[in-house]
């Protein structure tokens, strides 16, 4: 079967069928509205048009009858979905006239908004028309928009005679929503007057209502941070499916018609962002592809830059900008910052001057008067150059003079939504570039590039997956009788000081002196280059930029030592630099340090008064061994707190990918499956499983459901020895001794984690380092004797695995049990927890001893070859 199934966006969208009685629905006579509404941008039409025959031609009642009447006839829809039914459970908003127009950013939403209201006003199919949007900002560009449509002239003058509303009043939710009105309101303003205009106007009309939610991809996907614009944005589904209101017409318009990474399963229209690009309605791109930038931000500072000054060169007609987009404001305020005084070094500019040239955009109470500077922003007299944003708040801007777009953080922006989102930022053209098709830069991240070229070439990959979920409802499975309760603990961090006993101590520099200090050989300023991809053309190209490092002047490094010699605490230390000694009271002549440092650049053939970042930190490193600042370290210590309970219920659904079943990966599942999956799709891949002789006779394996004492529908092992081990606990022999109540194989995160400690470095305590991690155990036993529970917790590994990483989390894990055991006694709690590290080689031994009892009589009493690896230091 197929690992991964790759279709073309455009084979998934929901054709409306164009036919329709002309005694029923006639327009024909919009056409000449359409033609003043749309001019020439034919798509426009076609979208309105669409919307119109779906909701008005008759043969709809509700979105399923336009998913089969598809389905029937598309054989990527059949591929997609195994059946009709499963299609069906997937819709976004069922029961409704309900679909999403994708409309490419800088297409006109708002004149297909427009047109799709005033139709369906004059039609008298609605009374009213509610425009929901996802910000004020959004709100305030619709308003204007919609209020200079409805007061064009030419194009009242093209609504035909026949029209019931002819003349819609543009109006918020502050007022009452009359018949023939447009009402365009942000959805937070929504909740905040519920229950009065909105409910006065809408909750008696039922089902003479149209609904148009622009950015519709908000409705859908899930949002992030907290606050009420937030909860909010949560609701808006909330909100259209109220009975209250009843809502029978239910358009969404997007130009991100992305769940995530998955296309929505529910667009009737698409003008997509390659055909935009190509019908030069919006900039064409350049993406990066490849960078050799080893200087971390200060580089990228740079690069940018220089792309930012190449524009203001080659598009002298306006004033470009530069937006870089964050994904929270927390991360947008340090970024402002640090830009700032780039570029107030960049261009010797004092800071205040600098902090002009930057406007930050985000949902902050001290930010939100930036929003209107954004309506100025294009303007030669306003002294903006760069824009720093939040990610969730770049929508709704009409800001055409973005030329270049740098989103800053790669795991902020990893998904088709954010990254379509990110882009939209700049493909809006500026009129005096009408006719010739600009170019906006993106300054992504590397592993981008195959993403955004995904997006542009409208390919959705997706990858076969099972889905493991705890079976929940007694009723119907019979399985789920085996979860059960386990404790575990957490830790609070607190700080403890403590006091070394050092003594006096003299330090010799003579050799520093005479050898100086290891430096690096530098290069000041040195070419580097990127390779971008253009979008329309496929091709690619490098450009050079002329970089110059990080450095600091001779003087101010030994300004720098002196005031850390000043700053430190001395306590009786002696500072010997050749036959003179120093004290805190006699700091050694300036020009004894400056010999030093010069000696080692001249070792290092390093020429002139400058030096870069990184041999100024081995220069101060050297220094800074010379005096301790204290003579007492902080360690962080770690207080046990009580137990909590944990169900194995709230276990988290886990996945897999069926190609692993062919790399050594299995799935256990019961002979009951066909009842415990309830998922179609499911379903059918597990018979496809059964089925297909290509894969690894290790990949299905079935069990006996009253052998197989877990509540979970599916397992998923990694490999032979998770495979054999739980091969081993379903053995009838083990079954029918009646000590395993029931198991779990534990998920990869979040589900049981304990914490432990990684050293890693060197030998020498100044130079290792330790990282706070955790882990997740393999299995969760469940087990009586002598009306005494215990949980057996099992790591699973491959024989004589003794890293470091094994040995951190198998000391750590013996700790943590022993903790935990303690605190389950002074607590009274009839459970106890006993931990192993199991590799193939011990299971005999292991099983044995379960067997015969010994296991339980106490933590060590078993002992594998394994874990008297991991003992051994």
């Amino acid at each position: 079967m197929q690992d991964i199934k790759v279709f073309k966006q455009k084979d998934l969208i929901l054709n409306v069928n164009p036919s329709y009685d002309p005694l029923e629905l006639d327009l024909d006579e919009w056409e000449f509205f359409l033609d003043k509404l749309c001019l020439n941008r034919e798509y426009q039409k076609e979208a309105i048009k669409t919307a119109i025959i779906y909701f008005a031609s008759g043969k709809y009642k509700t979105i399923e009858d336009l998913v089969e009447e598809n389905y029937k006839k598309n054989e990527e829809l059949q591929s997609k979905y195994s059946t009709l039914s499963e299609y069906k459970k997937k819709i976004q908003i069922s029961n409704k006239l309900f679909g999403n127009i994708d409309l490419s950013t800088g297409a006109g939403k708002s004149y297909v908004i427009y047109g799709i209201a005033q139709i369906m006003l004059g039609l008298g199919l609605v009374d009213k028309v509610l425009v929901l949007c996802p910000s004020i900002t959004i709100e305030d560009g619709l308003t204007e928009k919609f209020t200079e449509l409805s007061g064009n002239a030419d194009l009242k003058d093209a609504i035909p005679e026949s029209a019931k509303f002819k003349n819609p009043r543009i109006v918020n939710a502050n007022s009452t929503i009359k018949a023939g009105d447009i009402c365009v309101e942000n959805i937070h303003a929504v909740y905040a007057n519920t229950g009065s205009s909105i409910d006065d106007s809408l909750i008696w009309d039922k089902q003479r209502v149209l609904v148009l939610n622009d950015e519709s991809h908000h409705i859908f996907n899930k949002v992030e941070g907290r606050g009420e614009e937030v909860k909010n944005l949560k609701k808006w589904k909330e909100f259209l499916l109220n009975t209250n209101y009843d809502f029978k017409y239910i358009l969404g318009l997007t130009g991100t018609a992305y769940h995530n990474n998955e296309y929505f399963n529910d667009v009737i229209y698409r003008y997509s962002l390659r055909e935009g690009i190509e019908d030069r309605i919006v900039k064409n791109i350049d993406y990066k592809m490849e960078d050799d930038n080893g200087g971390g931000d200060n580089e990228k500072f740079q690069k940018i830059y220089i792309n930012h000054d190449d524009n203001i060169k080659k598009y002298r007609k306006v004033k470009p900008l530069t937006i870089l987009i964050t994904k929270d404001i927390g991360k947008a305020n340090i970024l402002a910052d640090d830009l700032i005084d780039f570029l107030s070094d960049k261009e010797s500019l004092p800071r205040e001057d600098a902090e002009k040239k930057i406007l930050i955009v985000t949902s902050h109470k001290d930010h939100k008067p930036n929003l209107l500077k954004l309506k100025t922003v294009d303007n030669h007299d306003n002294p903006v150059e760069w824009i720093v944003s939040v990610s969730m708040l770049t929508e709704g801007w009409d800001v055409k003079n973005v030329f270049q777009i740098v989103p800053w953080e790669d795991r902020a922006f990893n998904s088709k939504l954010l990254i379509a989102q990110v882009l939209g930022r700049g493909l809006r053209v500026p009129e005096a570039y009408n006719n010739i098709q600009p170019i906006v830069t993106v300054f992504n991240h590397d592993s981008w590039s195959k993403n955004i070229k995904g997006l542009i070439d409208e390919v959705l990959e997706i990858e076969t997956r099972l889905y493991s979920n705890p079976l929940l409802d007694e009723d119907k499975f019979d399985r789920a009788k085996y979860h059960f309760d386990v404790y575990n603990l957490d830790y609070t961090k607190q700080e403890v000081e403590v006091t070394h006993n050092q003594e006096n101590k003299t330090f010799n520099y003579t050799e520093a002196e005479q050898k100086g200090i290891s430096l690096e050989a530098q290069t000041i300023v040195a070419d580097k280059e990127a390779k971008y991809v253009n979008v329309l053309t496929g091709q690619s190209k490098e450009k050079n930029y002329v970089i110059e490092s990080e450095t600091t002047t001779v003087d101010e490094v030994v300004d720098k030592i002196y005031d850390n010699f000043r700053d430190r605490e001395w306590e009786g230390t002696v500072l010997q630099l050749g036959e003179d000694k120093y004290t805190k009271n006699n700091l050694p002549p300036r020009e004894k340090i400056v010999n030093i440092i010069k000696i080692s650049m001249k070792n290092r053939g390093i020429k002139g008064d400058k030096i870069i970042e990184k041999n100024v930190q081995k220069i101060y490193s050297s220094f800074s061994t010379l005096l301790r600042k204290k003579g007492k370290t902080v360690v962080s210590e770690s207080k046990v707190n009580e137990p909590y309970v944990i169900s194995t219920k709230s276990a988290s659904k886990e996945s897999l990918g069926i190609g692993n079943l062919k790399r050594g990966h299995s799935v256990f599942y019961t002979n009951n499956f066909d009842e415990e999956l309830l998922a179609e799709d499911q379903l059918n891949i597990m018979n496809e499983i059964e089925s297909d002789l290509s894969l690894p006779r290790s990949a299905p394996m079935k069990e006996d459901e009253y052998y197989f004492k877990t509540p979970f529908d599916l397992v998923f092992t990694k490999g032979e020895p998770e495979r054999t081990f739980i091969e081993k606990l379903c053995k009838k022999d083990i079954i029918k001794l009646g000590l395993i109540d029931a198991w779990i194989k534990s998920r990869d995160t979040g589900f049981y984690s304990i914490e432990y400690s990684l050293k890693y470095g060197g030998k020498d305590s100044k130079t290792r380092r330790h990282a706070l991690k955790t882990f997740n155990p393999d299995f969760l036993i469940k087990a009586t004797k002598d009306d005494k529970e215990y949980i057996l917790v099992v790591e699973i590994k491959a024989d004589k695995d003794d890293c470091a990483e094994n040995k951190a989390k198998y000391k750590y894990g013996k700790r943590h049990f022993e903790a935990l055991n303690a605190k389950l006694k002074e607590n009274n709690i009839n459970q106890e927890y006993i931990f192993h590290f199991l590799s193939p080689n011990g299971y005999t031994q292991f099983f044995d001893y379960l067997k015969n009892g010994t296991l339980f009589e106490s933590q060590d009493i078993f002992r594998c070859e394994l874990e008297n690896l991991l003992e051994e230091d």
